[in-house]
């Protein structure tokens, strides 16, 4: 008997590790997102976002190009939202699980983009299987490294 509880132990270690661990977009600050307001997905993203439990502050402006020249996004990074949360943006449509590691790893870069708007990304389909590459940027990244890989991950 003194093996059977030791195994159950040994297995539900992990588990409660992982509780203890895992990630709650509630218990960070809000999450601010400037926008077009004639974009679509913009919209479908922050719908996502609160979805996962983020609280979403929304402005809307039509000089985007402006908002993300303020944020240091390299031009080639751009996509069409961007966000803040926690000292780092967040161009375009980031997979939420991406931005869980960039706030428990905190590197120390300016932020992460997925550039242009690639099809089943969040709002954009939001297709598990999409496979496109998350750009982190700034910092120890310079002028941008493959921070992550979705649907490779």
């Amino acid at each position: 008997m003194k093996r059977i509880a030791f195994l159950v132990a040994l297995l539900a270690a992990p588990l409660s590790a992982h509780a203890e661990t895992a990630f709650s977009a509630a218990e960070h600050g809000p999450m601010s997102v400037a926008r077009d307001p004639g974009c679509g997905c913009c919209g479908l993203w922050i719908a996502l976002a609160q979805a996962e439990g983020w609280a979403v502050e929304v402005t809307d402006t039509g000089d985007m190009d402006a908002v993300k020249a303020a944020a240091g996004v390299p031009h080639r990074l751009a996509s069409c939202h961007t966000a803040k949360v926690e000292g780092y943006v967040i161009e375009g449509h980031v997979p939420f699980e991406a931005i869980e590691r960039l706030l428990t790893e905190r590197p120390e870069i300016d932020g992460l983009s997925v550039p242009g708007m690639p099809y089943g990304s969040p709002g954009m389909g939001d297709d598990p299987t999409a496979r496109y590459d998350v750009i982190a940027f700034g910092g120890e990244a310079g002028a941008g490294a493959v921070y992550y890989r979705a649907g490779l991950e």
